[in-house]
């Protein structure tokens, strides 16, 4: 190679390399404003309503853990929003085969008399992606979203392991219990059971 062209090379990439320096960020624009982008998902979606923040004294191990409302965008107070009351927290993301096979399952249980209240946790997955999946399931289950990273407060808060879905129940009076038996519920009955078991 002669030095001309070794100096044609090089201009070139500086060049190119300045043209992209250049160029607008699309992602800069999207991050300003998230709930703008995320409204027709979420209206598409038409999730249940986030809990809010009871009288009851907050669960212990949930205690100061914030998420967004997957719904609506708004901040919960998850520690403070299932205190009070028996619920089952669900763990999932969008990515995930059996979270697709049980998120319609746990909607059929959270229908039936007697249910306790089901919370889905969105993890590891943009919230859109989220939305979107919930909406072709038809599932309405009230969510919150803990972030698309590795690890977020309500993971952190609750340890859950790295295959998912995990499911938790919380007990009226604020314990947590990790469901490892079934890790995946395929009908209501064993969800039933499950929250039973761990009562």
């Amino acid at each position: 190679m002669t030095r001309v062209t070794k100096w044609a090379l090089a201009a070139a990439v500086l060049a190119v390399a300045l043209i992209v320096a250049l160029l607008p960020r699309g992602g800069d624009d999207t991050a300003a404003k998230p709930s703008g982008d995320l409204a027709p998902a979420r209206s598409a979606a038409a999730l249940q309503p986030c809990p809010a923040a009871g009288a009851a004294q907050p669960v212990k191990q949930l205690e100061g853990v914030t998420a967004d409302c997957l719904g609506d965008g708004g901040s919960v107070d998850v520690g403070k929003a299932l205190a009070g009351a028996p619920a089952l927290v669900n763990v999932w993301a969008s990515w995930c085969q059996p979270c697709r096979t049980e998120l319609p399952v746990l909607q059929e249980y959270a229908k039936q008399p007697g249910a306790v209240r089901v919370l889905g946790v969105q993890v590891q997955s943009p919230a859109k992606d989220g939305l979107d999946l919930l909406a072709k399931l038809g599932v309405h289950l009230p969510s919150v979203f803990d972030g698309d990273g590795q690890t977020g407060p309500v993971r952190a808060a609750l340890k859950v392991p790295s295959s998912l879905p995990a499911s938790y129940l919380v007990t009226a009076g604020g314990e947590v219990r990790f469901i490892a038996n079934p890790r995946s519920f395929v009908n209501t009955d064993q969800v039933r059971a499950a929250v039973e078991g761990a009562s």
